[in-house]
């Protein structure tokens, strides 16, 4: 007989069908992904971001390491566009079977706020979270020849005269690291948004910006070189790149923390055990000296997390950083 007419035959049968199923389920899973990968298989993961950048960078990295590790091929497939929704989204809609990835960082948990209602999937369903890799704090920077020495001098300035700072774009950690310094200060800095991290610098060093709460790796070679000044850093530690710049816990601005990240997904219906596994994979990866040095060296702090310990971080981000996009009215472009 069919299983549908023994799910009809009775409520014990139903019950008693249903029970043997749900005992079943965890154990044929982990079965599932025991022999997941195959040796040889090949494994798709999405960029949603151009080449260069350090989310991409970050990716060719774990990425070699991956493939090395589970004996499999690891393609980087760059997908840039619509607010690095593009990439996202086709990894929400490829198959469930655990050879599809999205490297994704603080902008997606930005998009979840910025973007809902617009985007044709949804970032917190249709993609489960397997592992953080990094993060590389906010650096606050002024023109060397600016009078604004620290962040008090920051607020004191900003409310006595009207102040301008340049970000990368809207939504970026740049534009939402002032929306939550303005909030935090009750000042009312004037954002400029420009396509990129570059220009904005190019004029902060030009005398026509007052300050950038810019992206480290963006942001350091400037301060170090002198053409810039860095007055905090938006930080639980200092930086051993810049180990005399306060953390603005150390400021007195404790709430102001913020990191672009970087970090992995899969598609939504991706079984556990099979994220389980990468995640935990990937956790070790980052741990070899090797990798965590060239992490290092590219400006970012290296505290990997499992999908379990990832998913209370990514709710936590979306959560704070929905509130702080709301109390500026900030809307995507």
């Amino acid at each position: 007989r069919s299983t549908t007419h023994l799910l009809s035959t009775s409520p014990v049968s139903r019950r008693s069908l249903l029970a043997s199923a749900c005992a079943f389920a965890t154990p044929m899973a982990w079965a599932q992904a025991s022999d997941y990968p195959k040796p040889g298989a090949m494994l798709r993961y999405v960029v949603p971001f151009p080449p260069g950048g350090l989310t991409d960078v970050m990716a060719r990295l774990v990425g070699q390491k991956l493939g090395e590790r589970m004996n499999i091929n690891v393609i980087i497939d760059n997908k840039p566009g619509a607010g690095a929704m593009s990439g996202a989204e086709l990894v929400a809609r490829s198959a469930p079977d655990g050879l599809t990835m999205l490297a994704v960082n603080m902008t997606h948990s930005v998009n979840t706020t910025l973007f809902k209602g617009r985007a044709k999937f949804d970032l917190n369903k249709d993609l489960k979270p397997v592992a953080f890799l990094a993060g590389t704090p906010v650096l606050v920077v002024v023109p060397t020849a600016s009078k604004i020495q620290n962040l008090n001098d920051l607020v004191v300035a900003a409310k006595a005269r009207s102040l301008n700072a340049g970000s990368s774009g809207i939504g970026t950690p740049s534009h939402l690291s002032l929306a939550l310094f303005n909030q935090l200060n009750s000042t009312h800095i004037v954002h400029v948004p420009y396509k990129g991290g570059a220009p904005s610098l190019t004029d902060l060093m030009a005398g026509q910006l007052d300050v950038i709460f810019s992206n480290f790796s963006e942001s350091i070679p400037f301060v170090k070189s002198g053409k810039l000044r860095a007055i905090a850093i938006a930080s639980a530690a200092r930086n051993p790149q810049v180990p005399a710049v306060p953390t603005t816990g150390e400021l007195g601005m404790p709430q102001l923390n913020a990191e672009q990240w970087t970090a992995v997904m899969m598609p939504g219906g991706t079984p556990d055990a099979m994220v389980e596994k990468v995640g935990n994979e990937l956790v070790r990866i980052m741990q070899i000296p090797e990798v965590a040095r060239k992490s290092e060296e590219m400006g970012f702090r290296v505290v990997p997390l499992g999908p379990k310990e990832f998913t209370a971080f990514w709710n936590s981000e979306v959560q704070r950083w929905q509130s702080v996009i709301e109390a500026a009215g900030i809307t995507a472009e």
